[in-house]
């Protein structure tokens, strides 16, 4: 059930500001930030989960668990890109499937442990059939924008003032070499995969940890880095109905600068430098053709260094992890 554009107001605009800074943060703490009382603030979450499908999920940083991310690109005819695209989204190894350019083209990403054995990608196992016309592959080598790089400010709603913003900051991340995750870890990071608010004593009741240690192990893994909370909803309701991918090549002495300030475009959900001729991948959120013909036109081409941009529209997302 989509939600009226009426019975979508500033609180549930404030609410899911307060998501992106911190998933997990407590109703009574955001309810206290937004001046309202906590059973408003459950019932508000309860009804934008309902209406815009909102979902906080618990991720985990690639990099730290020593894992390497990929876009995979594969171009085929319109009639198996249905198809090919349910069976990406089926394996494993893929944590988002998208179907784009008119339904020609399937992109996904792909998380393999350093080092692996590039037959073992999945790039060697696509259907070996003439329906499917090109594949590539694009290793993130840096992330500007989006996930541990957001400063805990992702996001396409910006409503609440800095002082608000300050009270609902995570806890501070101290990054160190990789971490290697035991059963236990991998079954918490599971459920909050699921629901990034799942409850402490449902956790604990599912792994037969003591709460303290359930409590203890993701305040750990969250101040290294390894875990952070991601917000997932329906942007149609924010007139945000258009998702965009960005292919841009970049001089390589401006790339770092054109990476920067792709993450300073409120525009911009996620932005990283990527191997390949094109360089750099930003993902745009629009709200119809125009904005985004005038977003490409006066922010992207103000770039200095940008020499090429290939703009792929997507159509559907068939998987979001």
């Amino acid at each position: 059930m989509a939600m009226a554009d009426s019975d979508f107001d500033e609180l549930d605009r404030k609410l899911l500001h307060a998501l992106q800074i911190d998933g997990r943060a407590p109703f009574n703490k955001i309810a206290e930030v937004l001046g309202v009382s906590d059973q408003t603030i459950a019932r508000r979450y309860a009804r934008l989960r309902s209406t815009l499908r909102v979902r906080v999920a618990g991720r985990t940083d690639p990099a730290l668990l020593g894992e390497v991310t990929w876009f995979v690109r594969i171009r085929c005819v319109p009639s198996v890109a249905a198809s090919i695209g349910a069976a990406l989204a089926r394996r494993p190894d893929t944590s988002w499937v998208k179907l784009a350019s008119g339904g020609t083209e399937i992109v996904c990403v792909v998380r393999a442990a350093t080092g692996q054995d590039g037959d073992s990608l999945l790039l060697a196992k696509l259907p070996k059939t003439p329906s499917v016309t090109a594949v590539s592959a694009n290793c993130i080598l840096h992330v500007f924008y989006g996930g541990t790089f957001s400063g805990g400010n992702e996001g396409v709603v910006h409503v609440l003032s800095p002082g608000q913003i300050a009270q609902l900051a995570p806890p501070p991340v101290t990054p160190g070499g990789p971490v290697v995750l035991d059963d236990v870890d991998r079954r918490l990071l599971e459920s909050l995969r699921a629901d990034g608010r799942v409850a402490y004593t449902e956790m604990a009741d599912d792994t037969g940890l003591p709460l303290t240690t359930v409590r203890r192990r993701i305040a750990e893994l969250r101040g290294s880095g390894v875990l952070y909370f991601d917000l997932d909803l329906d942007y149609r309701a924010l007139n945000l109905p258009m998702q965009t991918m960005l292919w841009l090549s970049a001089a390589p002495d401006r790339l770092t600068a054109v990476g920067e300030a792709l993450a300073g475009h409120p525009e911009v959900a996620f932005a990283a430098a990527v191997t390949g001729t094109h360089n750099v991948y930003a993902s745009v959120l629009s709200p119809d053709p125009a904005t985004l013909y005038t977003y490409l036109a006066t922010r992207i081409g103000g770039l200095p260094g940008i020499q090429r941009v290939e703009t792929v529209p997507v159509l559907r997302t068939l998987k979001h992890l």
